[in-house]
């Protein structure tokens, strides 16, 4: 089976179960921003030198497939996809992971003197670069509810929170691998 299967050619893309729509649509744009999301964490892992913080970003990364999955979820189809087992869901527990990690890293030291510049190092500036497309996918889920009337209230509450994750792993970052060398 090829990866190309030339059904997008003319503009349009498939959700979960089959329904066809533009690719401009919105839920496109927004399960796209959180792809491209999960791809920039990769990065920010991929320059990490720091362990634990690669295995969280991984996790981080898992939990962001049921969240595409839920988004690129056309409206007709929602309750039968939250009802699937086919799919994974994201699930509550996944926020409290998150807001452990910020406890976490706020008992930690780290160090910035009011607003944060990114770019002292390669790994803090791509938690930083994540950060922004966090936010953006924040902005675009909240428009995506607001349009289609389907709340995503752990998904929105999922996003905010983990731009504050990545914010402080940026910090964090900056102050314990300057330039990006593990102490």
């Amino acid at each position: 089976m090829s990866i190309a299967t030339r059904t997008g050619d003319l503009g349009a893309t498939g959700l979960m179960y089959g329904r066809r729509v533009s690719k401009t649509n919105p839920r496109v744009e927004t399960y796209g921003t959180v792809d491209e999301l999960s791809s920039q964490i990769g990065m920010a892992r991929a320059t990490t030198p720091c362990l634990w913080i690669k295995e969280e970003l991984f996790k981080i990364q898992k939990q962001l497939v049921p969240l595409m999955g839920e988004l690129a979820t056309a409206v007709e189809d929602i309750e039968r996809y939250r009802k699937d087992d086919r799919y994974p869901k994201l699930q509550p527990e996944a926020l409290t992971h998150l807001d452990e990690l910020v406890a976490k890293v706020e008992s930690e030291k780290i160090s910035f003197d009011g607003w944060a510049t990114p770019g002292d190092s390669l790994a803090a500036a791509s938690l930083d670069v994540a950060r922004s497309i966090c936010r953006r996918a924040e902005r675009l889920v909240v428009g995506t509810q607001d349009l289609s009337k389907i709340e995503h209230s752990l998904a929105i509450k999922y996003l905010n929170r983990l731009s504050d994750v990545l914010w402080l792993l940026a910090r964090y970052t900056e102050t314990n691998f300057p330039q990006g060398l593990a102490k």
